[in-house]
């Protein structure tokens, strides 16, 4: 078993993970990135979920590394790809032209982009990037890891030795392996005091993992893949509260829990501003190139229906979270299947036979993502957690914006929103104000050199619904990132940085000036959200 030594060793090479090694790489520090699976950027890449941001993300709500993440996948098109010179020309070139987000991209084109960004490192002998690469156990001492054991599959088993550990896994692994207090699930209103919050905490009631996949459309061509394993069962499987088969274009609406149809097409597949599923998370615009370069547009999948309700993957043994992995795999190739033969179609007939998994999109054989898309994580028992309470309008009971938090250390803003979960239990969906992200709930009760950067911060389930997306994962991260060099440059802890006002007051400086991390929102941000939720700007 070989050993690796690094100043800050990072386990997770999503969004998070990928953000902290570039700011603890800027300050100077070595740092050892390890990835599960075979390309970094998480949910932006394995995952394939184009970024949900805030409706201010062009001009406000991210830190200055991820607008060059974002600037990055544009520039990435207009150097490689045959754009038409009226796409070459947008300023806010959204490649996929999807209505979800203003960046649809394909997930190659994100992880190309985070390894340019990375690329300046390498040659520092700073940096070492371990893929397909998984934390199998930690080493500790007390209150402190030591070390990280990893099993990769082309070096084989390593051990990973630094002074700062950041977990950055989809699921906050190291928490687990390290047997660090952690919760999972749904909190009783009991403990959190939020007014979503259950009545008897549910630690089984975790939000749907989804298997998301992509697809292209040959009208003339036949792509029907063979039939599902499980299809029978999904074909006719309903939720209690699922207002159709759940394998339709039917579900809940998020807010109103209303029934909500949405048509694969809606008219002409070329249209703009169509609403239907086809144009909602389409990730290449084939109009967008040259005539005759790609045969069709691609959409990806990642819908209320695939939603995979029947069980959690955290907090149950091994075998049974990897039943759990294969029937939302099942789940996703069975909607697909259906789609292929049994759809209502936009014209009258049934099925479209010209459905293509776009395996090459996706990199992998079948179309499906490599990775699940997680949205809820193990979370840190940490010095403070973020509830309902400081950020829902409702819970707010009548205040104008989210608490402020003296140790800001970044923003964001999301609409709650809690996907179906395992319990089985509806849409959660709560409208809440531009937030900040509190030092206090990035660092652990007891454990001093292990930090989160990920899903896994000290979150609640219901406020997970607001942390848990692209750009703030990555001002998390980054803020970790900075966090641990700055307390390997000063001897300080983390906590001794929060706790006294002369770190604390540095830290942020460090931030705002060198990382250009905005830690409060401009207040006309707030006047346009009030202006939104209440009609109303003053």
């Amino acid at each position: 078993m070989k050993d690796l030594n690094a100043d800050i060793i990072i386990i997770g090479g999503g969004l998070g993970g990928v953000s902290a090694a570039l700011a603890a790489l800027r300050m100077g520090r070595s740092v050892i990135l390890t990835e599960e699976y075979k390309w970094l950027g998480g949910q932006l890449t394995t995952q394939a979920v184009p970024p949900d941001e805030n409706p201010w993300i062009e001009k406000a709500g991210s830190t200055a590394s991820y607008r060059q993440l974002r600037e990055g996948i544009r520039n990435y098109y207009r150097r490689h790809y045959p754009l038409t010179d009226t796409a070459r020309g947008l300023a806010l070139l959204n490649p996929g032209s999807g209505n979800v987000s203003p960046l649809t991209a394909e997930p190659r084109v994100g992880v190309a982009v985070i390894e340019e960004m990375l690329a300046p490192w390498h040659g520092t002998e700073r940096l070492t990037v371990l893929l397909n690469t998984r934390p199998i156990a930690v080493e500790q001492t007390g209150d402190r890891f030591n070390a990280v054991e990893v099993e990769s599959r082309e070096f084989g088993p390593l051990v990973l030795h630094g002074r700062y550990i950041i977990d950055a896994t989809e699921l906050g692994d190291l928490l687990d392996l390290g047997a660090m207090e952690h919760v999972i699930g749904a909190e009783a209103q009991s403990e959190t005091g939020e007014p979503s919050a259950l009545a008897k905490a549910n630690p089984m009631d975790q939000q749907a993992v989804s298997w998301c996949f992509a697809m292209s459309y040959h009208p003339d061509e036949d792509h029907t893949i063979d039939r599902p394993v499980d299809y029978d069962k999904w074909r006719d499987y309903k939720l209690d509260f699922w207002p159709d088969r759940q394998v339709s274009f039917t579900g809940p609406d998020p807010v109103t829990l209303e029934p909500d149809t949405r048509p694969l097409f809606a008219g002409d597949s070329d249209a703009e501003g169509v609403e239907d599923n086809w144009h909602y998370r389409r990730i290449l615009r084939r109009r967008n190139h040259a005539v005759g370069h790609f045969p069709s547009d691609v959409c990806l999948v990642n819908w209320p229906q695939i939603d995979y309700c029947e069980g959690p993957i955290v907090g149950i043994s091994p075998e049974e979270a990897k039943r759990h992995l294969e029937g939302a795999r099942q789940l996703s190739l069975s909607m697909l299947y259906w789609m292929q033969t049994e759809a209502p179609r936009h014209d009258g007939g049934t099925g479209y036979r010209g459905l293509r998994p776009a395996g090459e999109v996706m990199g992998t054989l079948d179309g499906l993502t490599v990775a699940p898309y997680i949205r809820e994580s193990r979370r840190i028992k940490a010095l403070f957690t973020v509830t309902e309470n400081h950020v829902g309008v409702d819970a707010r009971e009548g205040l104008v914006g989210a608490e402020n938090f003296a140790d800001s250390v970044g923003v964001g803003s999301y609409r709650i929103d809690l996907h179906p979960s395992t319990a089985p239990r509806n849409y959660v969906d709560i409208a809440n104000w531009p937030f900040q992200i509190p030092l206090g709930a990035l660092i652990p009760e007891r454990v001093e050199n292990l930090l989160p950067a990920c899903k896994n911060i000290g979150s609640t389930h219901i406020t997970n619904g607001c942390y848990r997306l692209h750009p703030v994962e990555w001002n998390i991260g980054e803020a970790v990132g900075a966090l641990a060099a700055y307390c390997l440059d000063t001897g300080e802890t983390p906590r001794g940085v929060r706790e006294t006002p002369e770190h604390l007051s540095a830290y942020q400086d460090l931030l705002r000036q060198r990382f250009a991390i905005p830690l409060e929102w401009p207040r006309h941000i707030y006047r346009t959200a009030r202006l939104e939720l209440f009609g109303r700007a003053d």
